[in-house]
């Protein structure tokens, strides 16, 4: 168990799949008054992930909003921190930005972006987001930009919280190191107790461990509150594929140990035969990886992710047949 003084939250993902934006007033409003205390956006092919927290912060002021995450690849600098800016701006204290490398394919199929060097492009953002916030004049090279003289124009009255998307070693110390935090995402319970103390341990590191604040680990936690297991399997191998033979996420898995268990998977994959690498999926790693059951079992699995270092869990509903608005009842905190 990773021990950590930073409090505690319990969040939800939006917006939800299937409901226009403009009708989730009523949503967002009730996942406040049901006891969440967060909601985190996200960003690949549906909405942008700065409008649904934009309207989240003036619908429901007493929820935290954050980004899991934006693509540290797909704004120019200036872009970037004008947006981060607006919302810190517009909610003064209530938000966390997240980043991360995404995918080749959002960044480089989806954008026409060469995905290269991901690292030193997520790094260089945070770089520079941090001289931006200063207000003064900013120069010099992040990333794959040259930034010359740019002045944010809206200093944020309070900073935003950096949290930084890792998966292995490398971004977990970065996140660490520069991050207020990190993100995880697409693990099991067990796993946080491999990737929390390698964050933590980046943080004392380089602020000496008395002085170092408590490092945020935001987990984006997949939620099936169902018994249909079968459709659960079924439909959880699919998505579970779509992910793990994504290159980051395929090299992360194998990192956390489960080359053996993925590789028939990962080989099928290769070979065309998407049927077959969806059925080699081991039914327990579908368990493990998207949270099912009883609404009941739903919060003591949740549980677990917190028990093992995680401080805010960020619920993301799968749309496997369930009532997205029961759900987000059923697993509320209170």
């Amino acid at each position: 168990m990773t021990t950590n003084t930073a409090p505690t939250r319990y969040g939800m993902t939006i917006p939800f799949m299937g409901v226009p934006l403009h009708e989730q007033r009523d949503w967002i409003v009730e996942l406040a008054d049901l006891g969440y205390t967060d909601v985190w956006s996200a960003e690949s092919d549906g909405a942008d992930g700065f409008t649904p927290l934009a309207l989240a912060s003036a619908w429901a002021p007493s929820l935290r909003l954050g980004t899991a995450i934006i693509p540290a690849f797909t704004r120019g600098p200036a872009c970037l921190a004008q947006s981060v800016a607006g919302l810190a701006d517009a909610a003064p204290g209530r938000f966390a930005f997240g980043i991360g490398t995404s995918s080749n394919v959002i960044v480089e199929r989806w954008n026409g972006i060469p995905f290269e060097e991901p690292y030193r492009q997520v790094r260089d953002m945070v770089r520079f987001l941090r001289a931006a916030f200063t207000g003064e004049k900013v120069t010099g090279t992040f990333g794959s930009h040259e930034v010359s003289g740019f002045r944010l124009g809206v200093k944020p009255e309070v900073e935003p919280p950096i949290l930084i998307a890792a998966l292995r070693e490398g971004m977990l110390r970065l996140a660490g190191r520069e991050g207020d935090g990190a993100i995880i995402n697409w693990l099991a319970a067990d796993d946080v107790t491999s990737v929390a103390p390698i964050v933590h341990a980046a943080g004392s590191e380089a602020e000496g461990a008395a002085s170092s604040a408590p490092k945020e680990i935001v987990a984006r936690i997949f939620v099936a509150p169902t018994t249909d297991h079968d459709t659960v399997v079924g439909i959880g191998r699919r998505v579970i594929a779509s992910y793990l033979n994504v290159p980051v996420y395929a090299a992360f898995h194998e990192w956390l140990g489960r080359g053996d268990e993925l590789g028939e998977m990962w080989r099928l994959w290769k070979d065309g035969d998407r049927a077959g690498a969806t059925a080699a999926i081991p039914e327990s790693l579908v368990d493990e990886l998207i949270v099912n059951g009883s609404p009941a079992e739903c919060r003591d699995h949740i549980a677990r992710y917190q028990a093992n270092g995680v401080t805010t869990a960020a619920l993301a509903i799968l749309p496997l047949g369930v009532d997205q608005r029961q759900a987000i009842r059923d697993l509320a905190p209170t």
